[in-house]
This record gives C-alpha cells, sequence and structure tokens, in this order.
C-alpha cells in the first residue's frame, strides 16, 4: 500500500518581526544591505505560491519591548497567514534584565499574535559555543521555557534552534560570534520550512558540518583581538550609554507586499 504524503501549505503571505536575527545579520548581499533566514524562507513560499507577499517589520538591537510597541500591532493588522516572532534575547544579554518583565511581554505579544493570522511561529534561539553563551545560559533557558508554554497555550509552531547541534558550530556564525553567517541563516530557513510543514529540502540541517582541523593557536589569538577591538567593545560601549546599533533604522520590508 502506497503512503499518502501529505498536501503542501497553502500560505500566501508572511511577516517576520524581531531583531537582528530576522533582519538577517550578518548574511550579506553583494550591495551591503543583509538577507538571512526569513528572506530565504519567504523565497522559498513565494515559488509554492503565486502573488505570496512578505514584510520583514525587524530591525537590529530592538528590545522586547520596542517590538511590542512598534511592530505587534502593526504585524497584527496585516491579516497575513504566518506571522515569527522573535525577541528577548537582546534583553537577556543586557546586564540589568528582569526576565519576569521579558516573559510579561512576551506573553503579550502572543496573545495578540496568535488570532490575527493563521500560523505563528516562535523559535529557541540559536546559542554559539563559547564564554559568552555559557554567562547567558540561565536567562536564555528562562526565556524558552517561557516559549514551549506559550506555544502550547497559542497553538504556535516551536522552532528548537537552540537544540540543533549544527548552530552551536562556531563556523556557522559571523566573525562579530553574535550573528549567524549565511549557512547559519540557510539552515534556520529550512528549520522553519519545515516546522511549516513544507517537504523537506535539506533533512540533515541540524547536523554539524564535518570536523576540521583547527586553526594554529596565533591565528586564533589574533582572530580573538580582532573580535574584541572591532565587535566587543563597541557593544560594551552600546550597552553602557543605551544605545542601539538600530537607532534610526526603518524595517527593510515595512508593508506586506509581493515577493519579489
Amino acid at each position: 500500500m502506497q503512503t499518502q504524503k501529505n498536501p503542501a501549505p497553502t500560505y500566501s503571505s508572511l511577516v517576520a518581526l524581531g531583531d537582528s536575527f530576522t533582519e538577517g545579520m550578518s548574511d550579506l548581499l553583494p550591495d551591503g544591505t543583509y538577507r538571512g533566514w526569513a528572506d530565504l524562507l519567504a523565497a522559498r513560499m513565494a515559488a509554492r505560491a503565486p502573488g505570496f507577499r512578505y514584510a520583514n517589520l525587524a530591525i537590529r538591537g530592538k528590545l522586547i519591548g520596542q517590538i511590542v510597541d512598534e511592530q505587534v500591532g502593526l504585524a497584527a493588522e496585516m491579516g497575513a497567514d504566518v506571522i515569527t516572532l522573535v525577541g528577548g534575547l537582546n534583553d537577556a544579554m543586557r546586564p540589568n534584565c528582569d526576565m519576569g518583565r521579558v516573559t510579561g511581554l512576551l506573553e503579550e505579544a502572543v496573545e495578540r499574535l496568535a488570532p490575527a493570522c493563521k500560523q505563528l511561529v516562535l523559535m529557541r534561539s540559536p546559542g554559539r559555543q563559547g564564554p559568552v553563551m555559557e554567562r547567558f545560559r540561565p536567562r536564555m533557558e528562562a526565556l524558552f521555557e517561557s516559549l514551549d508554554s506559550l506555544a502550547a497555550r497559542h497553538g504556535a509552531v516551536l522552532i528548537d534552534l537552540y537544540g540543533a547541534p549544527s548552530l552551536a558550530d562556531p563556523r556557522v556564525w559571523d566573525v562579530d560570534r553574535i550573528h549567524l553567517a549565511h549557512e547559519g541563516h540557510r539552515r534556520v530557513a529550512e528549520a522553519v520550512w519545515q516546522g511549516l510543514g513544507y517537504d523537506p529540502e535539506d533533512h540533515h540541517w541540524h547536523v554539524p558540518m564535518p570536523a576540521t582541523p583547527p586553526d594554529p593557536w596565533l591565528r586564533r589569538r589574533i582572530a580573538d583581538a580582532r573580535f574584541a577591538r572591532v565587535h566587543l567593545l563597541p557593544w560594551i560601549v552600546r550597552r553602557l550609554t543605551g544605545r542601539s546599533s538600530g537607532d534610526g533604522l526603518l524595517p527593510k520590508r515595512a508593508d506586506l507586499l509581493p515577493f519579489e
């Protein structure tokens, strides 16, 4: 007896909310703009649905309160089939973070978004191996416990990127050690694609790349020094001064328009 395949989803629109992770940093295009997993996902979905529409409201550096104030209401009014929400990690990495407030705002966002779409998607954000990850792990896991509960209560799809070994691999992260490079974004797009019910294009997205010999000690130390000078120190200064890398920026796709 031949097994019948599940019918392909018929989603015709997507709105993505969040911060730099959803904006697409650091999946850099030749023209200097960022692509990222949400754009990659939209391209796949558009290939299945003529007239597919897409908006990406995410802006780097946004805290969960800003996402709720600036993005959630707008997204809820768009009437998209699918809404993705990823936020709260920037809050968790701040020196003084009230995780109760963060999870409360996440709950508010989910309660507003879930009734406004056919399918809400939430995510356990990926975590790169290293000392920064270890420092903030308890906060991240508190955030993820809240997401587990919210997804179960509101029928949201929950994508577990945190538990994917491939996304802990430093090789899928950019040199800033904060944002995914293209290969990481590609794997996230595949994870969400499958979570929405589409046939897999990469059954092994969660599997780490084959091992390679480590860089020589001196090259690693040079890379560490450059990382501290170019990326870590500016990040610390922004945290101490209350500034954000997204100050003054607008979403790259503020309107729900046909994908091109």
